[in-house]
């Protein structure tokens, strides 16, 4: 079926099913080779992508439901899962749904519920459903043209999770478990969009005590070989809820 056949088809179910006017939007950040991307939609017969979303059941919470959407298309269970904003603006999917029938249930004024996630990026299985062609990761410096207001909701996703840097760790959800501090430094810089200074780096990750620093180094390469760290997942859960002493 073509992408409007299944929309119409899908219209009445939805009116039994969701919550009417409210919509959740997310995106789902990960970590590979360096580089910080974004899980990506792309729509049957529609050239432009989109961010994975959905809406809210009419017995459901709206974390819950954000969770279920990304537990959908990803496989992951345990995403970290942040609501940052909500998306009100008049006409936001009106050009869109242009020449689709009235009263169609995608055709309501919908305000968005905006969440981000950070998930293990070996952890995802992008998964393609009924009313799309592929679900792909992007990097973040080469995201294609998005439906919508989602690259409004793309960008406010990004700098809010740069700002929580100054109050937040980050990097249990996007590392592997064992990493190099390089490799977080790495992170960082990415998110913030700025070098870091090497040493003050390394002192203010240790002085925030949430990594483990292991007794091995990775093997291979020219030069001398990193140590390794691990986060310490009960540190780092109280930081996550007291909040960290000095941002950057």
């Amino acid at each position: 079926m073509e992408l409007r056949d299944l929309i119409i088809a899908h219209s009445e179910k939805a009116y039994q099913q969701y919550l009417p006017h409210l919509s959740i939007d997310c995106v789902v950040f990960g970590f590979h080779d360096a580089k910080l991307k974004v899980l990506l939609v792309k729509m049957k017969s529609i050239v432009q992508w989109a961010l994975p979303g959905g809406y809210l059941g009419k017995q459901e919470e709206l974390e819950e439901a954000a969770s279920r959407i990304l537990k959908e298309r990803t496989g992951a269970d345990n995403i970290y899962l942040q609501q940052f904003r909500l998306f009100s603006k008049c006409g936001r999917s009106e050009g869109f749904f242009n020449g689709f029938p009235e009263g169609l249930w995608h055709r309501q004024r919908f305000v968005a519920a905006g969440f981000y996630a950070l998930v293990n990026y070996t952890h995802v299985e992008p998964v393609v459903d009924a009313v799309s062609d592929a679900c792909e990761w992007k990097d973040i410096n080469g995201i294609p043209d998005l439906i919508m207001d989602h690259r409004t909701i793309l960008d406010e996703a990004l700098l809010n999770l740069r700002r929580e840097l100054n109050y937040k760790p980050i990097g249990y959800n996007l590392l592997p478990e064992v990493f190099t501090m390089p490799e977080l430094q790495k992170l960082y810089e990415i998110i913030l969009g700025r070098q870091l200074n090497r040493g003050n780096f390394y002192r203010k990750m240790m002085a925030y005590d949430i990594l483990d620093k292991l007794d091995e180094t990775r093997k291979g390469g020219a030069h001398k070989a990193p140590n390794l760290y691990r986060f310490n997942c009960e540190r780092y859960t109280k930081a996550l809820q007291d909040g960290l002493k000095e941002g950057w």
